[in-house]
């Protein structure tokens, strides 16, 4: 069995920046174990599955993994694969799709270049110590910011938003692996474990997301995922509106721009993540 594919770089404004994705067509028949070994394979940080395609009302359903694991919910492939449907699929390049993921529907606008999707409901969970991290990083007490918690956020895939003081403390971050995994095992509430470290100034926020997979630390160029619950977090905190860029991806040479645009009204919160993405290359995948 033949798969098409694509390949786009997501979340940069030129080929060979952002997150790389993979994006596989025709995957209604393959198990959930086929799908994680071609990902595995492929070893982008995330790849996905157009299992169902409806052309008449412009909908999917996809999957998405990592080279170790499903993810319910990622922006760079859900931004991603929207862009190849809106552009290489869907007739006539419609502005507005739905796909279907694990934790529900997500509909997808398109504006100019930029494709956006709009987020599930934020949970806010634990608030963790700053000297936690003296015991896994090279951070120390001046490192940190010192107007918000450091907490781990869920808009459908949780990570733990830590601040910083600086582009310097972020640059020079530095992790044991060993010792990151486990206070990331013995703290956070999912089998989904990431840190996003970030430093804001003014309308630009510089960011980094680490984790442990494959017994590895790995950074990754784009994490749309994590950038909802970033802004749920500064909605928030910070203030009730936002509109701001989000630079990451520069320490790994894979400079990223993830464009932020929410609201918090009450208890409610309209969160909005947007981005470019670039065609990179397509073929078949025999499965």
């Amino acid at each position: 069995m033949n798969l098409p594919f694509y390949i786009v770089d997501v979340f940069a404004d030129k080929k060979y920046a952002g997150n790389q994705l993979a994006v596989f067509f025709d995957a209604g028949n393959l198990s959930l174990e086929d799908m994680q070994q071609i990902a595995r394979e492929i070893n982008f940080a995330e790849s996905t599955f157009v299992t169902k395609l409806d052309k008449e009302n412009n909908k999917a359903e996809i999957r998405i993994f990592t080279p170790a694991h499903e993810m319910q919910f990622a922006g760079h492939p859900i931004i991603g694969t929207s862009w190849v449907l809106m552009n290489k699929v869907f007739d006539h390049s419609p502005n507005e799709i739905k796909l279907e993921v694990p934790i529900g529907p997500i509909v997808i606008h398109k504006s100019d270049e930029s494709i956006w999707l709009k987020a599930a409901q934020p949970k806010f969970w634990d608030i963790f110590s700053k000297e936690d991290f003296s015991t896994f990083s090279n951070l120390t007490l001046s490192d940190f910011e010192n107007q918000f918690p450091i907490q781990e956020v869920t808009t459908g895939s949780a990570f733990v938003m830590v601040g910083l003081s600086s582009k310097r403390a972020l640059e020079n971050l530095v992790l044991d692996k060993d010792k990151t995994d486990k206070w990331l095992r013995d703290n956070c509430k999912t089998d989904h474990r990431g840190l996003y470290f970030y430093y804001l100034e003014g309308e630009k926020l510089f960011s980094r997301m680490l984790c442990i997979e494959h017994n590895q630390l790995v950074e990754d160029a784009a994490t749309g995922s994590a950038s909802t619950c970033l802004q749920a977090f500064l909605l928030k905190y910070h203030k009730p509106e936002i509109e701001l860029t989000n630079y990451q991806g520069d320490y790994i040479n894979r400079p990223s721009e993830i464009y932020f645009k929410g609201k918090l009204t009450g208890e409610q919160f309209d969160i909005k993540i947007g981005g470019k993405a670039q065609f990179v290359a397509k073929g078949e995948w025999e499965a």
